[in-house]
């Protein structure tokens, strides 16, 4: 094969592939039959509620468990080799990091499994963590501790990184900044697997969504895609109705009020729309919109239950 085949070749592998994975904890089922990729230059979110099978699939990325059957791939080759890892930057929920080590010491700690780090000053300016360098790990706070371990995460210059609730414990500034730096490295070419529950993040960062639920797949595809699977649309006014009279329309799923808006959920909003401007004649300010990620995250995975 030549040279440009090889390049072209490469470029369009996954950089993480499941394919047909299933694992088992004792009579626990983890995952049944997951098929998941990861593709270059794009953030992958994995969605689903606790149990859903999302950190098993993580730590079969990384090698740390093995499958029950199935093929796990990292980089194109099995997560077990040393190689595969050297592409690959992690952020997990836990971390045990010495606290009497200060920060740049654990920075050029970790950079130095790598074959070429960002420097030291890099990765403090990249995460905004130069006041911090000082500082013994054990004395920081609970959202510098985090903010820490994703200089950790992304000094080796990861070809592939994975976060795992990356942003649990952060301010609403540092978390601003987290993702800035997030899709900064995802438009350079970086690829991103991230876990989260905060589904604004994932609808604000996510070029693909994965939703899991008893460890299978039940959707995948770009937000908007998501969104689209679900019949569920969001219709807010100023209305004189009644909410409690709202409420009990039949393709009504929930209705709200802050006293001058109403906020409506609805399985068939043009009909909802309808009845409205029958009974409001002054009906104003009328909006709708499809349903955001997280209603057709929690009607997939009511679904899936």
């Amino acid at each position: 094969m030549r040279d440009s085949d090889q390049a072209q070749r490469e470029d369009v592998l996954a950089l993480a592939e499941l394919r047909d994975v299933h694992k088992r904890f004792g009579t626990t089922v983890a995952l049944a039959g997951l098929s998941l990729e990861v593709r270059r230059a794009e953030l992958l979110a994995v969605l689903g509620p606790n149990g859903a099978g999302k950190s098993t699939a993580i730590a079969l990325w990384l090698g740390l468990i093995q499958p029950d059957g199935g093929t796990v791939q990292l980089r194109g080759r099995s997560p077990l080799e040393v190689e595969s890892r050297r592409g690959v930057g992690v952020m997990m929920q836990e971390a045990g990091l010495n606290p009497e080590l200060r920060v740049r010491e654990l920075i050029e700690l970790t950079a130095s499994y790598y074959p070429a780090p960002l420097p030291l000053k890099d990765v403090l300016a990249l995460t905004r963590t130069d006041a911090l360098a000082a500082r013994r790990y054990g004395k920081l706070s609970g959202g510098q501790k985090r903010q820490v371990q994703f200089a950790l995460a992304v000094c080796g210059r990861p070809e592939l990184l994975f976060l795992d609730e990356p942003t649990v414990g952060l301010d609403i500034q540092a978390r601003e900044t987290m993702w800035h730096i997030v899709r900064d490295l995802v438009a350079s070419g970086n690829s991103v697997v991230l876990t989260t529950h905060y589904l604004e993040e994932a609808q604000a960062l996510a070029d693909r969504v994965a939703v899991l639920a008893r460890g299978r797949l039940i959707a995948s595809g770009t937000v908007d895609e998501i969104r689209s699977v679900v019949g569920r649309k969001q219709i807010r006014c100023s209305t004189s109705v009644e909410i409690a009279e709202v409420r009990r329309w039949p393709s009504v799923i929930d209705a709200t009020t802050d006293g001058r808006r109403m906020d409506i959920t609805a399985s068939d909003a043009e009909e909802v729309v309808r009845r409205l401007l029958a009974v409001d004649l002054h009906l104003r300010d009328l909006e709708i919109r499809h349903a955001g990620l997280s209603e057709a995250f929690a009607e997939l995975t009511r679904e899936a239950a």
